[in-house]
């Protein structure tokens, strides 16, 4: 496949996924998850209940990845796109060297974004995601508090210093 042909590809999946993903996260309003979350933690959640995929349901291609890595990242097709055909998700795994990994890495990131798309707020992905985003707005407000009582101890050392 060229590289002309490869563009118009994924600009073609970007547009039909979109497309698709539109009018549910305009039904959900409050939906502003970046999908940073799903790309670390692929592979760790064993205990999800999450859609199952078929293979027949995947298109699977090999391409050239892009990034650091120089003439070895130019000369191999290592990098998986897999295309859920039934929702138009696609995604782009070059994590490792190896294909087969890729391979997986790729397989259970496009899971989890499938189960999001499908099952939406009712989906364990959303749940953890917003679990874990909860989880740090409470430290950073247990940071800004601590903060706070540090600024007002210095308060008093300086105005006892002063009487004396």
């Amino acid at each position: 496949m060229s590289v002309p042909s490869l563009l118009t590809f994924t600009f073609t999946l970007r547009e039909r996924s979109a497309a698709i993903w539109r009018p549910w996260a305009q039904r959900t309003r409050q939906l502003s998850l970046s999908w940073g979350p799903l790309l670390w933690a692929a592979g760790k959640r064993s205990s999800f209940h999450l859609v199952e995929l078929t293979e027949a349901e995947l298109k699977e291609q090999f391409v050239r990845g892009d990034g650091p890595g120089g003439q070895a990242t130019n000369k191999t097709s290592n990098c998986v796109v897999l295309k859920h055909v039934p929702s138009g998700i696609v995604v782009k795994c070059h994590q490792t060297r190896s294909v087969e990994k890729n391979r997986k890495i790729a397989r259970e990131i496009l899971q989890e974004k499938v189960d999001l798309f499908y099952k939406g707020e009712d989906s364990d992905v959303f749940k953890e995601i917003k679990a874990s985003e909860k989880k740090k707005q409470e430290k950073k407000r247990r940071a800004k508090e601590n903060l706070e009582r540090k600024k007002h101890f210095k308060e008093m050392l300086q105005l006892e210093r002063e009487q004396t």
